[in-house]
């Protein structure tokens, strides 16, 4: 049953995340924080930091980690199967369906009306994350962290990798 699980947890918010990773984080985070209960909001917003500073798309590293904690190596497989299986069927089935339609008013509405809606998960999940943030490192640490940040991607254009590996050396040393 753990098998299905891991495949329903990842399958359906790729199917339902449009627009790539970033849209169907907020939906990943629900089925695995909220309805199956695997990780908290914590471990959740550490395995995200740490898969955003690895190369490659976020989706296929959250299902590989978290497939194999609940399942081993096979979970490991069917969370990553349950990823790239929307985008597969996708591609066969609707591509040329939209590439037909391509200049149809009502394609380009739907898109349009579907951004604001990412835009908004988006928001939310940031929000969550801030939210557990200050309950975990307090409101001092949280500062530094976001300006710190800020400053060093914004104003010295370092890549956000090594801003990632710079705050988990941070939490580790002074918040532990």
């Amino acid at each position: 049953m753990i098998y299905l699980h891991i495949f329903l947890a990842f399958f359906i918010p790729n199917i339902v995340g449009y627009g790539g990773g970033p849209a169907s984080v907020p939906l990943i985070q629900e089925e695995v924080v909220n309805r199956y209960g695997w990780m908290t909001v914590e471990e959740f917003a550490e395995l995200l930091a740490i898969g955003n500073a690895l190369p490659g798309p976020i989706n296929t590293k959250l299902a590989g980690y978290i497939g194999y904690e609940m399942g081993g190596v096979f979970g490991s497989f069917v969370g990553l199967f349950a990823t790239i299986a929307p985008s597969l069927l996708a591609m066969v089935f609707l591509l040329g369906l939209l590439y037909k339609f391509r200049n149809s008013p009502r394609v380009k509405r739907m898109t349009g009306l579907i951004r604001p809606t990412i835009t908004v998960l988006l928001g939310v999940l940031t929000w969550e994350f801030f939210g557990s943030s200050l309950q975990g490192a307090g409101l001092g640490h949280t500062i530094v962290l976001a300006l710190g940040s800020w400053v060093l991607m914004e104003r010295v254009k370092l890549h956000p990798a090594y801003v990632i590996a710079g705050s988990l050396c941070y939490g580790a040393l002074v918040l532990s």
